[in-house]
């Protein structure tokens, strides 16, 4: 293919105008490699956001559960390692959020248990506190944060599970995870989770063999979760019949502009496409998008600053990654 970058005027944040081409063969979007990760290639990490910067934490490179943590510069397109996690916390598929400038992993597996260990990293100092325990050990779980709580639900445990836990890391220690009450969503593990104008988004995953369709809302501010139309909902004229390639597992999401950039994950098979959903309009956009390009795969690791978004890490079938992939998504690509 001979890429040719156009750039996009942006109007508004759901409008894409091409700019002096009479060529209709393009697609949305382009996807530019950055720095490799640094680390090990691995599948199944745990990530988080602190002041701008990505980290990644764990996971696993198909011998050996790890516990190392990088993070990576977006500004400087740079990765740096940081204090690992004691041996006693190797793991993969654990989950991460950061709250007030310090980042948090849970859950987990260690090849031969469930995990409950919850661990702070604190950046100014690198280092790793021992916090709480989540209540019930897991691993697949879900997890975000917003204002001062951290959110853990769903995931596996020889069962399936849909509890949510908030976790206060200033609240004493034996007191710091309180249930949460009122989720009504379908049992899953591997699902999504994105936060938007302090509002938490939760899709996709797989629940004993099936790929749930339903997409709910949770609002801190009123500790309420709404359940948004279903992703494959075809009574309205404004949704897709495409829409049912949108459920998958082990998906990455990122924030871009208030919007949600799901993509890569697997549905039967690993998936390549990406879709933006809108939550002022509550529907789903994948109309001439540019495919990933990197290999597909599940289980990687996606992070965002609300204005860029990567994709780094991930798996398909026996292969490891260590590649690293922005989306430009007011770009065009031009065949």
């Amino acid at each position: 293919m001979n890429r040719k970058l156009l750039a996009i005027t942006l109007f508004t944040a759901s409008l894409y105008v091409t700019s002096c081409t009479e060529d209709d063969d393009y697609t949305y979007g382009v996807w530019e490699r950055r720095s490799d990760f640094d680390g090990v290639a691995r599948s199944d990490a745990a990530g988080f956001m602190i002041d701008g910067n990505g980290y990644v934490c764990c996971g696993y490179d198909g011998k050996y559960r790890l516990n190392d943590l990088w993070e990576y510069n977006i500004d400087g397109d740079y990765w740096t390692q940081r204090a690992s996690l004691p041996e006693s916390a190797k793991c993969n598929s654990g989950v991460g959020f950061s709250i007030n400038g310090k980042g948090y992993i849970t859950t987990g597996y260690d090849g031969s248990n469930y995990l409950a260990a919850t661990w702070e990293y604190d950046p100014t100092i690198n280092e790793w506190k021992s916090k709480d325990d989540f209540p019930k050990a897991r691993y697949k779980a879900l997890a975000f944060a917003i204002g001062n709580y951290g959110y853990v639900g769903t995931g596996y445990d020889g069962n399936y599970q849909k509890d949510f836990y908030r976790f206060d890391p200033s609240a004493p220690s034996g007191s710091q995870w309180s249930i949460m009450n009122g989720y009504g969503g379908q049992k899953r593990m591997s699902g999504s989770a994105s936060v938007i104008d302090e509002k938490a988004y939760i899709f996709c995953g797989i629940n004993n063999g099936s790929y749930p369709d339903d997409l709910y809302c949770y609002d801190p501010s009123t500790d309420t979760w709404t359940k948004k139309r279903d992703i494959s909902d075809s009574s309205d004229d404004d949704y897709d019949d495409d829409y049912t390639s949108i459920t998958r597992s082990g998906a990455v999401c990122m924030v871009i502009d208030g919007k949600m950039y799901l993509a890569t994950g697997e549905s039967g098979s690993l998936l390549s496409t990406y879709w933006v959903y809108d939550p002022e309009t509550d529907l789903w956009n994948n109309d001439d998008f540019t495919l990933f390009e990197g290999s597909a795969r599940t289980a990687a690791i996606g992070f965002s600053n609300g204005k860029r978004g990567f994709i780094v890490t991930g798996r398909s079938s026996s292969y490891y990654f260590d590649d690293n992939w922005e989306l430009l998504p007011y770009e065009i690509e031009e065949d």
